[in-house]
């Protein structure tokens, strides 16, 4: 099957599979408390931006939308919390009701089998892990946290090709580190991060954070990013350690070389794990229960205030 589909499309590209793709599907734990904060004239702005912080959609959308030349004036933002000032309230209310109304478009990536809430798990897994190995290391941390938050959208992107183009397609994903790439490379002669980094550079985000996404596999071989890069392999290891359920067997470690321009060993990466799984154990609590105050402030301060919260379960496999 997959050697038929990579004969019947020789000449697509990356730009060719994010042309079906204008917006992100949003997750369905963010968007009904998003939609409660945003309905509340009590509710402060820095709790909505938290919680937009949550979802790779809506975020990806107000950024695009802050970097328009409407809102931009010329001057680009590459943080969440900037974009949101600059669009303003309104805006953020009206891009979030769009998305409440077309939750029906919230579904799992059939070609990679991974269902919605794993995906979104994923995503803010790698967005926690990147804004802590930012601390650690003095890289932006907003920055990073975009990059992680964003570093799946090459997969949304080649599902709804595959579902719009009517293929049947099954792609084999072996885990971190290498993940679908093999597949990917058979069916269409690149993979999710080129296609992500397509679809970054469609929404006219900029090269630092287009160039990561792209280089998220080899992450030395980035010309003028590989520092982030490599951040954002890190980063991926840690969620996927975090993510991984427990009683099965986690990610191996990931290259040395990759961690080498961070400034950090395998030891001090492992030592990670706790405080990024306490920072989704957090997240995922605040958002599972419906009777709790929105006090979103617990995530929204630097990676210390996070020590006391309770680790999940976890099992790294090392």
């Amino acid at each position: 099957m997959i050697a038929d589909l990579a004969m019947q499309s020789p000449l697509l590209t990356p730009d060719d599979i994010v042309r079906e793709v204008r917006n992100l599907p949003s997750a369905p734990k963010v968007l009904p408390r998003l939609k409660e904060l945003l309905t509340d004239g009590n509710s402060a702005m820095h709790e909505i931006v938290a919680l937009i912080r949550l979802d790779p959609g809506i975020a990806a959308r107000v950024l695009q939308v802050a970097n328009s030349a409407y809102f931009s004036k010329g001057v680009r933002c590459f943080t969440v919390d900037e974009a949101v000032n600059r669009v303003g309230y309104v805006e953020v209310y009206e891009l979030v009701s769009l998305a409440v109304a077309s939750q029906v478009l919230v579904r799992p990536l059939d070609v990679y089998g991974i269902e919605a809430d794993e995906l979104w798990k994923l995503s803010v897994a790698g967005a926690l892990a990147a804004e802590l190995l930012a601390q650690r290391t003095r890289q932006d941390r907003d920055v990073a946290y975009t990059i992680g938050l964003l570093h799946c959208v090459g997969m949304v992107a080649i599902d709804e090709w595959a579902l719009r183009a009517g293929r049947k397609l099954e792609l084999k994903n072996t885990g971190f580190p290498r993940e679908a790439v093999e597949s990917e490379r058979a069916v269409f002669g690149f993979t999710q991060a080129e296609t992500g980094a397509a679809l970054l550079r469609h929404w006219d985000f900029p090269t630092s954070m287009s160039e990561p996404v792209r280089w998220q596999y080899t992450p030395r071989a980035s010309a003028s990013q590989a520092k982030m890069a490599c951040l954002l392999s890190a980063a991926k290891w840690l969620r996927s350690a975090v993510c991984t359920p427990k009683g099965e067997k986690g990610p191996v470690l990931p290259d040395l070389a990759h961690l080498q321009p961070l400034g950090i060993g395998a030891m001090t990466l492992q030592a990670m794990v706790p405080e990024v799984a306490a920072r989704m154990t957090a997240v995922s609590s605040l958002l599972d229960d419906t009777k709790s105050a929105f006090d979103l402030r617990r995530y929204a301060f630097p990676a210390q205030e996070w020590v006391q919260q309770p680790p999940r379960a976890w099992d790294a496999g090392i």
